[in-house]
């Protein structure tokens, strides 16, 4: 039987992104606040789900992005913007790293819901 853990979160900032680098005092401290926000958030979604199995030696992540509508998007960029969030999930135990002999990122999905933006990022155990 396969394990996950699927969290949601708002989608991320666009200060994450890494076409948009922080060229001044503000936009740094505001890139490092978006950051903290997403890491605490993934932590706190992943402590929540009560993985009783974790931490997981190997795991593959994949995020599917909600947006309210259709354009073409760069799944690096979006992926990048993630990192946060993939370092919230380390926090609330979810894996043993994130390096590349523990966790495997998979390219993004994008979707449109236009009533309820947001990103689903599931993690799955990989024996």
């Amino acid at each position: 039987m396969e394990e996950t853990a699927v969290i949601i979160l708002k989608l991320p900032p666009a200060c994450l992104s890494p076409n948009r680098p922080p060229f001044t005092r503000g936009g740094r401290f505001a890139k490092a606040a978006a950051t903290k926000k997403q890491r605490d958030e993934a932590r706190k979604a992943i402590i929540d789900a009560r993985i009783e199995s974790g931490p997981w030696d190997k795991v593959e992540v994949k995020a599917v992005f909600y947006h309210k509508v259709n354009r073409r998007r760069d799944g690096s960029n979006f992926n990048a913007m993630l990192k946060g969030c993939f370092d919230g999930l380390i926090d609330g135990g979810i894996a043993i790293d994130d390096n590349h002999t523990c966790w495997t990122t998979m390219p993004p999905e994008f979707r449109i819901d236009k009533e309820n933006p947001r990103v689903e990022v599931t993690v799955t155990r990989v024996k």
